[in-house]
């Protein structure tokens, strides 16, 4: 058996090695992250200033913006660095801590999404228990458990993974430290850990997805049972953004997992990871600003605030 030597160090492959594509890629993929810090910060700002936001669903979507902030800037700047300079290296525990947080930051969106599906079913079949139903107590019990839930299972693929060995091959083939790109480099047996993951992960989709299924089920069977057209349109507007976040969110992930391993390392799976850690998070803001009134007003509000503001101290 030869000689190992124990990996402190990963090397990056990132999108592409063509120096023409390497520049456009990057103010690409600045200008997607200009529009997610903007739009998910903007639309925290909104909820903090205006008093019409401060309901059940805004506080979801508060936390909502602040993790797909949170999870670009965990990506996005490393994949501009390795675009704009030539050194795509990485420490084992800058990788970790990445991965730890990419991963937590999912799990967390996750658990989001099916909490908002869960206020969205309350607000349109139990209107009138709405304020008995989502109470501050239940809103921060499903906040805290999305978190709790996104760090735990973080905490548990982190030390599945670096519970393996890494020697001898230290280039990932991705473009940033995401979990199986990185266990597939390991010189250990790693067939319990990819057992693990794979159980895991399914678990946290399903049960979320199936929260967020039986939810709209009922909430389409209230609306096919309302007499009121206006009624039926006015609880289809309450939904349309959660259920298209909803849409982008699992389709892609579907997308991206629901295939045989070989092809991960195909440039089709960088091009879904692109659109995974980077767009869905800019996506995000634009849905739920585009087809809801109420941000529609509050910016507007906010908007003539500093307008007036800036007439009379400037």
């Amino acid at each position: 058996m030869g000689n190992r030597t124990e990996v402190t160090e990963f090397l990056l492959l990132g999108l592409t090695d063509d120096p023409q594509l390497q520049f456009p890629l990057f103010m690409t993929f600045l200008l997607i992250y200009t529009i997610t810090v903007v739009g998910n910060l903007g639309m925290i700002l909104l909820i903090l200033l205006d008093p019409r936001l401060h309901t059940p669903m805004y506080f979801f979507l508060g936390n909502l913006s602040l993790v797909d902030f949170c999870s670009s800037s965990t990506v996005t700047p490393t994949v501009m660095a390795g675009l704009l300079l030539a050194d795509k290296v990485i420490s084992y525990n800058a990788c970790a801590a990445q991965m730890f947080l990419f991963a937590a930051l999912v799990t967390v969106e996750n658990y989001l999404l099916a909490s908002m599906a869960y206020d969205r079913y309350a607000a349109v079949c139990k209107p009138l228990h709405y304020t008995t139903t989502m109470t501050t107590n239940v809103c921060a019990g499903l906040i805290l458990g999305s978190y709790t839930c996104g760090f735990l299972n973080a905490a548990l693929h982190i030390g599945d993974t670096f519970s393996l060995s890494f020697c001898n091959s230290s280039v990932v083939h991705h473009f940033f430290c995401d979990i199986p790109a990185v266990m597939v480099l390991s010189c250990s047996e790693k067939r319990v850990s990819e057992l693990v993951l794979v159980y895991v992960v399914s678990f946290h989709i399903f049960f979320a997805f199936f929260v967020i299924w039986i939810s709209y089920i009922f909430i389409f069977v209230t609306i096919l049972q309302k007499h009121s057209g206006t009624g039926a349109q006015k609880a289809l507007s309450t939904c349309a953004s959660h259920f298209t976040a909803v849409s982008i969110f699992y389709g892609t992930g579907i997308f991206m997992y629901l295939q045989p391993s070989s092809s991960h390392a195909m440039d089709t799976a960088k091009i879904s990871s692109v659109f995974y850690t980077m767009v869905i998070p800019m996506l995000n803001p634009v849905v739920y600003s585009l087809r809801n009134n109420e941000v529609k007003s509050a910016f507007l509000k906010v908007k003539r605030a500093f307008i007036f503001w800036s007439q009379n101290n400037l």
